[in-house]
């Protein structure tokens, strides 16, 4: 059912947010307001020129603005390219389902998690990097998609539950890669651990 990735990935990230994450950390009040702010508009939606607004969407561009006007120069360049990249990426994709559907060999949310987690990925190295070339690229790109179809007299809602659960899949698979990253050097550093206990028992 259309919105229910969304809700289910967002509720259960509030619970780890609120009850799981280290205390001490201090972005943990901010991810919890957060995430109730994102449920809480994800319905309220109104029109601007003739365009369909969903609120969640708009707060989360520009909480990305935000946070991206924080970077340095250099940084925020880069930044921009990739959320560039994302965007043309996005309204490509969008335009491909719509001209030549026939490539769309299984559901198309989960073909945009797969290739927009895989760009993120390969465009910047942190989670939080990734999380943000995402928000901005593809929300721009809902709000140039929009206005592309507009020229056909089509309407578009920018940023509705349909475009929240893409989102929604795509955080949770590039936050499962993550978790997979930093296994990696964990399980190393363990073994060697238990390795040099072996070597000095011996």
């Amino acid at each position: 059912m259309e919105g229910s990735m969304f809700y289910w990935i967002l509720w259960v990230f509030w619970v780890y947010v609120t009850f799981f994450m280290n205390k001490q950390n201090s972005y943990r009040s901010k991810f919890a307001a957060a995430i109730l702010v994102l449920i809480t508009l994800s319905n309220v939606h109104f029109v601007f020129r003739s365009f369909e607004f969903y609120a969640s969407g708009l707060f989360m561009l520009l909480l990305s603005y935000m946070i991206f006007s924080k970077k340095k120069l250099g940084l925020l360049l880069y930044a921009f390219i990739c959320s560039f990249i994302v965007t043309i990426a996005y309204v490509t994709f969008n335009l491909f389902v719509i001209y030549d559907p026939v490539w769309v060999i299984f559901q198309k949310e989960w073909m945009m998690g797969i290739c927009f987690s895989c760009l993120a990925i390969f465009l910047q190295t942190s989670l939080k990097d990734r999380l943000l070339i995402i928000v901005s690229g593809t929300m721009q790109g809902e709000i140039l998609y929009a206005f592309y179809l507009s020229k056909f007299d089509f309407s578009y809602p920018i940023g509705s539950i349909g475009y929240l659960d893409v989102f929604s899949l795509i955080t949770i698979l590039l936050v499962s890669w993550s978790i997979l990253e930093n296994a990696g050097p964990y399980f190393q550093n363990h073994f060697h651990f238990l390795e040099k206990g072996k070597q000095k028992s011996s």
